[in-house]
């Protein structure tokens, strides 16, 4: 079975009324995305914003192509919503696919560094038992069969393999920031130190910071989902949970006694959130350790080092595309 695919392009202010009248007309999606690159960065907990100008893709089961009601749709679409859609209306079949598999093919196992690898939990090497695959065995099979040469170069002796699905919360290593922290981290010696992933998301940077040999990783977010994803993410690497505490921002703000300080922090974040919590975070190091600051843009590196300069010394600055990672000493 195809599907009809109909995409208009609109602004936010008629997404509502454009869904709503896709959905009672017969489309079984639709689906939103950005028109024109515009960023939207971490919102506040329970906000859900949309870019200015949007696509929306609708589609419809392929035997509503032809129909008298598919002509009716368009008629509507053009009569109501002509002078404010913009000039891009079109129509085409898509053909049916296998669309786990279409959905599969776009995780494969990502090297960091020399040793560091992330993984699909659906991955198993032999010796553990079939519990890890998902979605089901055949799907499973499939994608390793897809990623034959990443997952024996995966398996060499000495790697170290952190299982990550794709979820709710912010970090899988396949954006340049979480990149850029990854790298940093396989290339740093952390056994036996005490670590805070301040805005944890998935706990992707603390999980591969307990798998590379650190003692123990506080999680700090401000999004409960998060707190949710990273403590299921410690259960999927079989870490000990009191090895990765998690905490909301909030409740640790609200902390009578100041907290230990510890030998590094880790925060991929954005800059403006960073440049706040500039006293916060280096106050939370021992002097001497050190800081990983990640969720910045090129242009925005001079600013966040500035804001660190009076706790910090030692910046290293490192980029891929337009986003830069800066690591520093505590003073």
């Amino acid at each position: 079975m195809g599907w009809l695919e109909l995409k208009l392009r609109c602004g936010a202010k008629d997404v509502t009324a454009l869904e709503d009248l896709l959905l009672g007309n017969g489309a079984v999606s639709v689906t939103l995305t950005d028109a024109e690159d515009q960023p939207l960065f971490e919102p506040p907990p329970g906000e859900t914003p949309l870019w200015e100008q949007l696509e929306l893709t609708a589609l419809f089961a392929e035997e509503f192509v032809g129909e008298a009601a598919s002509a009716a749709l368009v008629a509507e679409l053009q009569r109501q919503w002509a002078p404010t859609l913009l000039p891009l209306q079109q129509q085409g079949v898509l053909a049916d696919r296998d669309w786990v598999r279409v959905w599969l093919d776009d995780f494969k196992p990502m090297q960091f560094g020399n040793r560091l690898w992330v993984c699909p939990s659906w991955w198993s090497a032999p010796t553990e038992g079939p519990e890890a695959w998902q979605p089901n065995p055949e799907q499973a099979r499939y994608w390793s069969e897809r990623n034959q040469g990443a997952l024996a170069s995966m398996q060499q002796a000495g790697n170290v393999v952190l299982l990550l699905d794709p979820g709710l919360a912010f970090g899988t290593g396949t954006h340049p920031t979480t990149a850029l922290c990854l790298r940093w981290l396989e290339g740093h010696p952390l056994t036996g130190l005490r670590l805070v992933d301040y805005g944890c998301g998935s706990g992707i940077l603390g999980i591969a910071a307990l798998l590379l040999g650190a003692e123990s990783v506080l999680g700090v977010d401000n999004d409960p989902q998060a707190l949710t994803a990273t403590a299921e993410n410690c259960r999927k690497n079989r870490l000990d949970p009191q090895r990765f505490p998690i905490e909301l921002a909030q409740d640790r703000a609200e902390q009578q006694t100041p907290a230990a300080a510890v030998d590094g922090v880790m925060a991929n974040i954005l800059a403006g959130t960073l440049i706040a919590l500039a006293a916060t975070l280096c106050g939370q190091v021992r002097p001497g350790g050190w800081l990983l600051l990640s969720g910045i843009l090129r242009e925005q590196a001079e600013a966040v080092i500035t804001a660190y300069a009076a706790w910090c010394e030692a910046f290293d600055v490192a980029a891929e595309g337009d986003w830069i990672r800066i690591s520093a000493r505590r003073c």
